[in-house]
């Protein structure tokens, strides 16, 4: 080995430092984030595709369980919400109900809206986990003047039921002169979206007349208060029962809404909880709901089980494709369908010429059943058009009478 001058001048034990290679990535740290990036499109795509949750489309609700905490009487006259039509949201209720009587009776369930925050307080038949099935340990009191043969426990509560032959329609249907409305046209008029708001509920049910039927929505704190408090003034009632409209989930109906994409038996638990909120009516009437009354294979069964109870189905006649009227057929049971839509356009010009027309329509066919929501001005134009009514010679009949007219003709 041959050495210069400089390796025999170095000191010993001192060896030539070696200069050290740097390793070097294969790819940049923008090409790494590039690939991470893609990575988590993959995964994310992949989750989409293959993940059949039937409820994936649903909005998500926070629910907070407390027991209610009694209050003054003063506190549970309160309105529980302002009020609502039948394509809009309900809005919150903040202050505490009334407890019930016995332990566990009833549960308070504040629903958080996750995209608003909006809270809504929601009063349910409190169940407890031990039981079988999951059904109900205390079910919800039963409203005065109600059959207690025509109901059945259910894991939400009380739920209609035939007894012999004793059927909720007819037992709940408002007293009518049906041998006079044999012979002269009727006219019937179903206000829905009621229950959730108690200023607008309880004007409806003060201003308007007792032959006036009145729709349930599930919601609320009490619906099930202001619905007694309706057939202590005569009305008849309804329940609404939400359903999928065609924009959904844009257009929400609310909590535990029937739904084209789940199967027939969560359908059906989802229909006993809203048949549970209350005990009196005479019928069904859908909540929205176009997509869901004209698709048949989620609305066969819901009809059949509503006429297994013995009670009506009403159409508001808002979805042309609507198979409620086959179905509620084939069952042989009481049906009717919404003629005219009063206030569609809010204003007392507008709401009047809709009644002219349901008058024109009960002439024409002998019986016509319009819609209405329960604004003030739609509470005030029909109460002052029902006062001359008679005088036109059209008789103002619950709806079930009309029902039972048109089914008849």
């Amino acid at each position: 080995m041959t050495e210069t001058a400089d390796d025999l001048s170095a000191p010993l034990g001192q060896d030539k430092p070696r200069r050290k290679h740097r390793r070097r990535l294969p790819f940049t740290a923008m090409q790494a984030l590039a690939m991470l990036l893609g990575l988590f499109l993959v995964a994310f795509a992949g989750f989409a595709i293959f993940n059949k949750d039937p409820l994936g489309g649903e909005p998500m609700t926070r629910l907070a369980i407390r027991e209610p905490q009694a209050t003054d009487k003063a506190s549970d006259e309160k309105p529980a919400a302002s009020g609502h039509g039948q394509e809009s949201k309900q809005e919150s209720k903040h202050e505490t109900r009334e407890a019930p009587k016995q332990a566990g009776e009833q549960k308070t369930v504040t629903m958080i809206d996750g995209s608003t925050g909006t809270r809504q307080d929601v009063v349910i038949g409190g169940s407890d986990p031990a039981d079988k099935g999951g059904a109900a340990s205390a079910p919800l009191p039963v409203m005065t003047g109600i059959d207690p043969k025509l109901l059945e426990k259910s894991r939400y509560g009380m739920i209609p039921v035939v007894a012999g032959d004793l059927k909720p329609f007819n037992v709940y249907a408002a007293d009518a002169d049906r041998a006079k409305a044999a012979k002269m046209p009727v006219v019937a008029i179903l206000i829905g979206g009621l229950g959730v708001g108690a200023a607008k509920t309880t004007d409806a049910i003060m201003r308007l007349p007792a032959a006036v039927t009145l729709a349930f929505t599930p919601y609320g704190s009490d619906p099930g208060k202001l619905a007694e408090r309706a057939r202590a003034q005569r009305h008849e009632i309804f329940l609404q029962i939400p359903m999928e409209p065609y924009d959904f989930p844009d257009n929400d109906p609310g909590p535990q809404t029937l739904l084209t994409s789940l199967s027939a038996d969560q359908n059906m638990d989802r229909l006993y909880w809203h048949l549970s909120r209350m005990q009196g009516y005479a019928g069904l009437t859908n909540f929205m709901g176009a997509r869901f009354i004209a698709t048949e294979p989620a609305m066969q069964p819901i009809i059949r089980e509503a006429a297994k109870r013995g009670l009506g189905f009403f159409d508001d006649g808002s979805s042309p494709r609507s198979i409620a009227p086959q179905a509620a057929a084939s069952q042989a049971m009481p049906f009717g369908r919404g003629d005219i839509a009063i206030d569609v356009v809010p204003t007392p010009a507008e709401i009047d010429r809709a009644l002219n027309k349901l008058e024109a329509a009960a002439r024409e066919r002998g019986a016509a059943v319009g819609t209405a929501s329960a604004l003030p001005v739609s509470i005030e134009r029909i109460g002052a058009w029902t006062k001359t009514l008679s005088d036109r010679g059209i008789l103002l009949v619950p709806l079930t009478t009309a029902m039972l007219k048109s089914k008849s003709s």
